[in-house]
């Protein structure tokens, strides 16, 4: 499941081979690469604001390339328990006011697991995400 750092970079016109190659053996294995409809906002709200075209025509293609995971009630659900649960640990992910990004993530994620699949966000950060499932570095993965 992709993070918006590593949705950022495919998306980019000029990236990496490197994430590319990545991506591309995965798939050669079997691993389903997912972006979740929620990192989809969070890049695109950033291509848009900056004019970026080109980078909004790439991200078209991966969300229709590869699986999208719509974002649902039950994510939403399970997301607002996430984030009472941290706030009342005195541990938040983000500001009281803002939209907390990870902690939706980490419901759709949520949603994964409990259907019974093995679930890995794939981030540049993994310390917030790390909190409630498993999350590493894209390129450790």
């Amino acid at each position: 499941m992709l993070d918006s750092g590593p949705l950022g970079l495919l998306s980019h016109p000029k990236n990496s081979t490197e994430i590319q190659a990545w991506v591309k053996e995965l798939g050669r294995k079997g691993i389903w690469v997912t972006i979740p409809e929620i990192i989809d906002y969070e890049v695109r709200r950033e291509l848009l604001r900056a004019g970026r075209e080109r980078g909004l025509r790439r991200l078209n293609v991966l969300k229709n390339t590869l699986y999208l995971q719509r974002l649902t009630s039950a994510a939403l659900l399970k997301a607002a328990e996430y984030w009472a649960e941290i706030r009342q640990q005195g541990r938040p992910t983000a500001s009281p006011d803002a939209l907390d990004i990870d902690v939706i993530l980490a419901a759709q994620a949520w949603l994964l697991t409990s259907a019974g699949h093995d679930v890995v966000v794939a981030t540049d950060n993994p310390a917030h995400i790390s909190r409630f499932l498993t999350a590493k570095s894209w390129k450790e993965i």
